[in-house]
């Protein structure tokens, strides 16, 4: 069986590259892009990731809040999940999921947790 290809959109290189290594570290795939509209070109290629860690908050370039209205106009990635990663404080589980997304974790993400909610979401 193939492994499961994640994208990670996160505007810090740091926390990017540290999530891309602890997802290969468990045999995951992983495709990495700094903002919305590098992560949504992953969106448009083939084939289409199996699972999104999505930073809402980017200084610089288009937004988590950008990258969930676009993906829903892309036919093979509208049903793809997304975990959302935030620094908000006042985010909860009930706003995630009314913007469409499967989990939500707050910053600074530990790895067990982040584990568990990548598994529950790709039904592993």
């Amino acid at each position: 069986m193939a492994a499961k290809t994640i994208l990670i959109v996160e505007d810090n290189a740091i926390q990017r590259e540290g999530l891309a290594f602890v997802l290969r570290e468990e045999g995951y795939s992983v495709l990495t892009a700094a903002d919305a509209d590098e992560g949504l070109s992953w969106l448009r290629s083939e084939p289409t990731p199996d699972l999104v860690l999505l930073d809402m908050l980017v200084p610089k370039g288009r937004d988590g809040w950008f990258f969930l209205g676009q993906r829903r106009q892309i036919p093979a990635a509208a049903s793809v999940p997304v975990i959302i990663t935030t620094g908000v404080g006042n985010a909860s589980e009930e706003w995630a999921a009314a913007l469409g997304a499967c989990g939500l974790l707050r910053k600074p993400l530990e790895v067990a947790p982040l584990l568990a909610q990548v598994r529950r979401c790709l039904g592993a």
